[in-house]
């Protein structure tokens, strides 16, 4: 992994202590069956009962082990050594079937091999990947004929506007890709700003939409959807507020509620041999 890699890696491994002990991950209430997937994932996924699923840039597993308990058969990957570390001792606690692999996503091909029927990455994910285009080609390789690619995330637009100084939705950030990353002081954690944290900086990627939906399409997989929604899944800019419906969901404030996107969900497939 080069440089920026690496620094992101030491900021995860950081983050995941963090993390383990936030409100905002609440690991004990998950335990206890509270916390679960998104109820528009899991019905957009549909029934993972017996199926391989690969979940990619998994952090801690949290959401790999509850596809466990929905029945699927999990794999998941992360670049954080502490993350897959407490991965595996909360799968082994809990009593759930789990592999769990330390790689970056980018050459996991050369670590793992077999293939799913569900690939599946979610939540703040895209923005850690310097090269889209080898992430759908990993994406395509691990994905069985005949299976889905599933990814959710924020919305390219959301990620462009300013998360500081507005209180309203303005554009801050860049919303087309660029090959070299974004660097942002750390503070903190989105879990825990107060946190301290050794790592200084982290460094992201943006990527539009344009390019997700056609480095997906030009590995080999068909779109079957890509919707957008008024929402996210947490407070990433302060002027956000708490869904009326949802208290796990933040819109943005009147008059701009319902007006721009702060998340999409994609569905994609790979043909199978006769291209069906």
């Amino acid at each position: 992994m080069n440089e920026y890699l690496l620094a992101n890696q030491a900021l995860w491994d950081e983050w995941t202590s963090i993390h383990e002990r936030s409100e905002f991950y609440d690991l004990e209430g998950w335990k206890a069956g509270r916390r679960k997937l998104p109820r528009f994932v899991v019905e957009e996924v549909g029934d993972v009962a017996g199926k391989d699923l690969l979940h990619l840039q998994c952090h801690f597993g949290m959401d790999t082990l509850s596809w466990a308990r929905l029945g699927a058969r999990v794999t998941g990957v992360d670049f954080s050594k502490r993350a897959i570390a407490l991965a595996r001792s909360l799968a082994a606690e809990m009593g759930l079937h789990a592999r769990f692999v330390q790689a970056d996503v980018l050459g996991l091909d050369e670590v793992l091999d077999g293939d799913f029927e569900v690939v599946f990455t979610s939540f703040g994910v895209l923005w850690w990947l310097p090269d889209l285009a080898r992430w759908a080609q990993v994406m395509a390789r691990f994905v069985r004929p005949g299976g889905m690619v599933y990814v959710s995330d924020f919305h390219p637009v959301a990620q462009a506007m300013d998360d500081v100084d507005a209180d309203a939705p303005v554009p801050r950030y860049d919303y087309f890709p660029s090959p070299e990353p974004a660097a942002f002081p750390v503070e903190g954690s989105y879990a825990d700003p107060d946190a301290r944290v050794e790592q200084e900086v982290e460094y992201g990627w943006a990527h539009s939409m344009g390019e997700i939906v056609t480095v997906l399409a030009q590995a080999g997989l068909r779109i079957e959807f890509l919707h957008e929604f008024p929402f996210t899944m947490f407070r990433a800019m302060p002027y956000l507020r708490r869904s009326d419906d949802d208290a796990r969901t933040w819109r943005l404030p009147e008059p701009y509620d319902g007006k721009l996107p702060l998340l999409f969900s994609l569905k994609a497939t790979k043909p199978s041999a006769r291209g069906r």
